[in-house]
């Protein structure tokens, strides 16, 4: 799986980027600094300017790439959730046991990533924890109804999607398989965030993970 996932070239929608960063040694070096910024600031304080100062560039240079800050944070989630996609894609594609297959999908959106040695210009610990800091910045916008409709969040909804599928080979009859889907992709990120802020109100620290609590909610839910 690692050699097939090594040669897939992530596309992602044209209308995030003015220029595609990963055609330059210049783009991916923006990728690449904005997402070790990001982690060691915060979005808030991020900004193309001081990304400029790390990468010795000008910030008009930057702005040739991304039109907004923002729209490099959608880029970042959507090169994450696509990276997640393609890691679901082939670990479960040889499952026959519908339960196990979910679990192994389960595993893959909760788990705590490691950096991926192959994608030399993107560390995805560092964007993983970004995700979970970030992510809901990137549609808790006014703008979030024409975004969605212009594809900014499609990758994210075929993650979703991908899950629900799993959850009703698994319980056909469950009703609320879509919101379940998509409990379980946020609520890991909710999860992760609270076991390393705010441990008094959940269950996972360093001996219970995100995983198992997700792995027994479906056990026992999806049993008919």
């Amino acid at each position: 799986m690692d050699q097939i996932l090594s040669n897939i070239k992530i596309q992602l929608n044209e209308k995030l980027y003015v220029k595609d960063p990963e055609t330059s040694a210049l783009g991916k070096k923006i990728i690449q600094e904005s997402i070790l910024l990001i982690d060691n600031i915060g979005f808030e304080e991020f900004t193309f300017k001081k990304l400029g100062e790390k990468i010795g560039s000008n910030e008009s240079s930057i702005y040739r790439y991304f039109e907004n800050k923002h729209k490099l944070l959608v880029y970042l989630s959507s090169w994450y959730w696509s990276w997640i996609e393609y890691r679901l894609v082939f670990a479960t594609s040889n499952y026959s046991d519908s339960l196990e297959k979910l679990k192994k999908a389960i595993s893959i959106v909760t788990e705590k990533v490691e950096d991926d040695q192959k994608t030399l210009h993107i560390n995805e610990s560092i964007l993983n924890k970004i995700i979970i800091a970030e992510f809901t910045k990137t549609f808790h916008t006014k703008e979030v109804d024409q975004e969605n409709k212009e594809g900014f969040y499609f990758i994210y909804i075929r993650v979703i999607n991908r899950i629900t599928s799993f959850i009703k080979e698994v319980n056909p009859e469950y009703l609320y398989a879509k919101s379940l889907a998509s409990s379980i992709v946020e609520g890991a990120l909710h999860q992760h965030f609270l076991k390393d802020h705010m441990q008094s109100v959940t269950d996972c620290n360093q001996t219970t993970s995100p995983t198992d609590f997700y792995f027994n909610l479906i056990e026992n839910l999806l049993k008919k």
